[in-house]
């Protein structure tokens, strides 16, 4: 829930929408960060609200000197702000002392953001052709080429059913109904043909899932145990470990890979395969031209290099 306090006076339907004005996560972020600012000011006796400029200023600043990144100390800074304005009271954030404390934490700690190394076609190819028959690595490689093929986000993929798959002669066209970047659920299709190989064909790799586990309803992808049983739906936690485990046995370094390699792979290997940037859009729903363009520097890397010219 946002951080709307208690002695806030709203009708309960209000607190409701109000409460939901934001994705889940974005919430349960939000939550957290204003928990944590709250126990700080408890352990430093000074009050959370209304806060002094000074009081948040020193806590912004011990989030870096403990190792916390620009991004989440902004976005701490940002919970503040919403919580004071929601109770009525000014945002301490609005200060010229916390304004130029954050701006100095961000020319020291740098704001680039971190993100995951793509996860490419060969690699993802060689994993999936040496998957076998077990139904956990059914769900794996049908999870994998999907997520690929779609440029899916973790979140997308976890939420999929049944119900927003509906197969063609020409493959499936997946509904996702609401992601990070259409809050208000306004939905988008993606279309996923068949594959030119069998073997790696994310759309046969999502039937044979999807029959092996005997699945006709509810969530697409769902935990598998080691008796080989089906469980409930997998989490966001579920997409980055299945990655990771690709990663180990390909030997590739695990920790610079998670669920964000997939959609990163299938933009970066459409750039340098020459894929119309227009294209790459629809297939990701990316809404920022410049976002979708970081993914074609890592694909232009060698392919435009200077040194490509020089007899070295």
């Amino acid at each position: 829930m946002l951080p709307i306090p208690a002695t806030v006076q709203l009708p309960e339907t209000a607190r409701h929408y109000a409460a939901h004005a934001k994705a889940e996560n974005t919430r349960r972020a939000y939550a957290s960060d204003w928990q944590h600012f709250c126990d700080w000011c408890n352990a430093h006796h000074r009050n959370p609200l209304p806060a002094t400029p000074e009081t948040v200023a020193e806590y912004l600043a011990e989030l870096a000197s403990t190792g916390k990144r620009a991004s989440t100390i902004t976005r701490r800074a940002s919970t503040i702000a919403t919580a004071h304005r929601a109770a009525g009271h000014r945002s301490p954030t609005e200060s010229e002392l916390v304004r130029t404390t954050l701006q100095g934490i961000r020319r020291t700690l740098g704001t680039a953001p971190a993100q995951k190394a793509p996860l490419r076609l060969d690699d993802l190819r060689a994993y999936v052709l040496q998957l076998g028959d077990s139904l956990r690595d059914k769900r794996d490689k049908a999870l994998l080429l999907l997520g690929y093929a779609g440029a899916f986000r973790r979140g997308e993929l976890v939420a999929l059913n049944v119900d927003d798959l509906h197969f063609t002669s020409q493959g499936v066209r997946i509904t996702i109904r609401r992601s990070k970047t259409d809050q208000e659920a306004q939905g988008m299709v993606k279309a996923i043909p068949y594959g030119k190989n069998r073997a790696t064909c994310p759309v046969r790799a999502l039937q044979d899932w999807l029959t092996s586990a005997r699945i006709t309803g509810g969530a697409v992808f769902r935990n598998v145990n080691r008796w080989g049983q089906v469980g409930e739906r997998i989490t966001d936690r579920s997409v980055a470990l299945v990655v990771k485990r690709a990663c180990q046995t390909l030997g590739l370094p695990e920790h610079l890979f998670g669920a964000h390699s997939l959609r990163a792979g299938l933009v970066t290997d459409a750039y340098a395969h020459d894929v119309p940037e227009a294209v790459i859009q629809q297939q990701s729903g990316h809404k920022s031209v410049p976002v979708l363009r970081r993914y074609r520097r890592e694909a232009d890397l060698f392919k435009t290099n200077v040194l490509n010219a020089l007899p070295l």
